[in-house]
This record gives C-alpha cells, structure tokens and sequence, in this order.
C-alpha cells in the first residue's frame, strides 16, 4: 500500500478465521477507513511509527517490542480511529496469554515518605565562632581604651570636648537582605543523589503507565485515574511508557519535566541518576 493513497483506495482484509469477530489489526483498519484516514494520518497523530501501525493492522505484534508496548499502541491507535481499546485489549489479553500481572508495591519508592538525614552538631564551626567572638571582644576593648585616654590627654593639655548639642552622623543601616525565594514546585521532595526518582501525576485525566528498573524487571503496568501518583526508584535507570503523555505530570530527580506533550501521545522515555534527560 502506498502511505499516499486516499482510505478509499485500500480495501478491508478479508476475514478468513472461523470466529465471527474481527481480528485486532482488522478491527483498527476498518475503523481508520471508516473515519476517512490514511496509514501516514494516523502515524502522524499518534507518533505511532508507520511500520507498526502496518504490522498491528496485520495482526503482527512482534514489531512492538513486547506485551506492553503492544497494548500501548493498540490504545493509542484506537483511540485516533475512535474506537474503544477496551475490547480490542481484551481480545490480545485473551490471545497472549492474560494480562502481565503487576509487580507488587513493595520496591515502589514513596519519594514523600524521604526526610532529611539527622546530623549532629558541628564542634567545629562552634568552637571558630568563639574564637572570633573572643578576638572580637578583645579588640573592642582595646580600642575603647585608647579612645578614653586620648580624650584625656585633650583635657589636659587644655583642648575642649566636644559640645553635648552637636549633631552626630545617623549611623548607616546595612541594605536589607533580599527575601528568600520560595521554593519552587520542582523541589516536590528531598531525593537521594545516588538513585534515580521518577514521579508519575494523572493530573489532566486518566493514562496508562508502564515502569521497567534497569534490569527490565516490570514495576507498574496499569490505568492510572486522574489525581493518582506513582513513584518509581532504581539504583541506575527507569523505563517509563506513558499511553497518554498529555495528561501527565512527571517529575525525575525532584524537577519537574516540562515536555510539552499532547493527548493521546504514547512516549517511551528513560532517565538516569543526575540532572534529568529523557533517552
């Protein structure tokens, strides 16, 4: 099929199986005719790679890269023909064996519970500020000194002293300190330097999140709701799969993300330890 030709030139597979439900792949690119919309519309509303978008259309899932990805992609292209995922995941679920089971919420890291380490008093920078305050001390007393005994000798050798209704000069005021900046909404939590902290906010709808550590294991594969959060720690990376990356806040290392993503994308993303950028 040529990426430039019209919906109406490409004709339906023909449905072959013994069950009278159409396939996944069949299902999408009828849909995708029916709503008047090319291979190329459809990869260019989804970022949705035109080579999968065929392959799924096929009823080929091994270009996605895994079960995850391929419930991502089924998701997200069938939300851009408007139909609802639902079945259609239901009928992978059913084909590949159920849905992955998600990881138990014991390694999720709750990046709010963090408080900072409790240090002991500094000895040595108490012990700096008395020898200043001594030192000090002394030679205030020291110069107060000479200044009695120099007025003194003014006296008497027959100088005056200063008239009492003389005006003395205002002392300078030291120029106030600028107010402290308030923190700002990237610093959510203390994190630890040596780990990376990944924060997941449904904050402008519902979206589908997959978490992977560095070793692949699975951490989260679910639907998370609008207002829900999910936090994710590893010692070196995480893999994140987001099904609506517009409906996401995310915040990595304790700094908010500002990615300006659109609803219904699907973005795959990795960060690591540091100052965070996506991979």
């Amino acid at each position: 099929m040529s990426i430039g030709n019209s919906p109406e030139d490409e004709r339906p597979f023909d449905d072959e199986s013994d069950d009278s439900r159409p396939s996944i792949g069949h299902a999408l690119r009828q849909a995708r005719l029916d709503a008047g919309l090319t291979v190329d519309d459809v990869s260019t509303a989804t970022r949705v790679r035109i080579a999968i978008v065929q392959a799924i259309e096929a009823d080929n899932f091994a270009p996605c890269g895994g079960d995850v990805y391929a419930r991502g992609h089924i998701r997200t292209l069938a939300k851009a023909v408007h139909l609802d995922p639902a079945p259609l995941l239901a009928q992978y679920d059913a084909s590949h064996g159920g849905r992955p089971a998600p990881t138990p919420a014991a390694p999720l890291f709750e990046a709010e519970r963090i408080r900072p380490e409790r240090r002991g008093p500094n000895w040595t920078a108490a012990m700096v500020a008395a020898i200043v305050a001594v030192i000090g001390f002394v030679g205030f007393t020291a110069f107060k000194g000479g200044d009695d005994e120099g007025g003194k000798s003014a006296v008497a050798e027959g100088g005056s002293t200063p008239s009492a209704d003389k005006s003395t000069p205002t002392p300078k005021t030291d120029k106030p300190k600028d107010p402290e900046p308030e923190p700002s909404d990237s610093a959510i939590a203390a994190v630890p330097q040596d780990k990376v902290t990944v924060r997941v906010s449904a904050v402008d709808g519902r979206s589908w999140v997959a978490a992977k550590d560095h070793n692949g294991r699975l951490l989260f594969d679910g639907l998370l709701k609008k207002g829900d959060s999910k936090t994710f720690q590893d010692s070196e990376k995480i893999n994140l799969v987001l099904g609506d990356a517009g409906a996401i806040d995310l915040y990595v290392n304790g700094k908010k993300i500002e990615d300006d993503w659109q609803p219904g994308a699907v973005e795959r993303l990795t960060y690591t330890k540091g100052d965070p950028q996506a991979g």
